[in-house]
């Protein structure tokens, strides 16, 4: 694998959660394809019919990539309830809901979202709920051919997030034994969390299932910041990384303008 001029943004997904946010969301998929991209992904997609996301994604020739699960009710802080005791029958409504989005939309991985733990007493019950509902339906998703992602949120954002750090991530993965369940490594998140993301990112690689890039600590474009990009490309590179790098992060101004770091980066290589 090589990120040369042609293939690094033949290989970038956009993040239509936060990228192109001056338009109405089902708008970003035609102006993704307009900017260049082949691939999007989003977040919470349910508000609009999958039928007509189809549409609009076969109409603008681009794919969807990846979504999350719900968060659940966000007026009571929730982000995600794959670990949350007594939610156990929701979690599940909100994963087949994933499913039935992701295999419409042929997207290829949900991002299955852990949950907000406020009790320090409650979080390794919390874990091990987390464990039991990812091994269960792990294997419906694998059913589809379709990974699951599980990525650790820094505490800065979302303090109390039931996983904060790739390191657990791993471990958790290794415990679930599930081939189809895979880390979603977020630079923006590891390096406020862990930094060291170069040996991070070699001792992590075979549990790597996807990519996402955002600046730090503001979380705009990726090569704005205390990231060395161009680094962090070169090693997904002598990994062999072989998946798709998700653009997560929010444009400091104009989406499309602030595009030209993808130029940048690949003149300097």
């Amino acid at each position: 694998m090589s990120m040369d001029r042609m293939d690094l943004r033949s290989r970038l997904t956009a993040n239509i959660a936060f990228m192109f946010a001056e338009m109405p969301f089902i708008e970003r998929i035609p102006a993704a394809a307009a900017a260049g991209f082949n691939f999007v992904e989003c977040h919470f997609p349910y508000d609009i019919p999958a039928e007509k996301l189809v549409s609009t994604l076969d109409a603008s020739g681009v794919r969807m990539t990846g979504i999350n699960t719900a968060p659940g009710n966000l007026e009571r802080g929730e982000w995600g309830l794959a670990g949350i005791r007594g939610e156990e029958a929701q979690f599940q409504a909100h994963f087949d809901k994933a499913l039935e989005y992701a295999v419409a939309l042929g997207a290829g991985a949900i991002h299955v979202m852990a949950g907000v733990v406020r009790d320090p007493a409650d979080r390794s019950q919390a874990r091990r709920l987390y464990v039991e509902n990812l091994r269960r339906v792990a294997k419906l998703a694998d059913r589809h051919g379709i990974t699951l992602l599980l990525e650790p949120l820094n505490t800065r954002d979302k303090p109390d997030y039931l996983v904060s750090r790739s390191d657990e991530i791993v471990e958790i993965i290794t415990e679930i034994a599930e081939p189809n369940v895979k880390l979603l490594f977020d630079v923006y998140h590891v390096q406020i969390m862990e930094g060291d993301l170069t040996r991070r990112i070699r001792r992590h690689a075979p549990f790597i299932g996807h990519v996402q890039l955002a600046s730090v600590p503001d979380r705009w474009e990726p090569d704005l910041g205390e990231v060395q990009l161009a680094h962090v490309l070169a090693v997904l590179e002598d990994i062999e990384y072989p998946g798709l790098i998700g653009l997560e992060y929010k444009p400091k101004g104009d989406t499309v303008a602030g595009l030209s770091w993808i130029d940048r980066i690949q003149a300097a290589n």
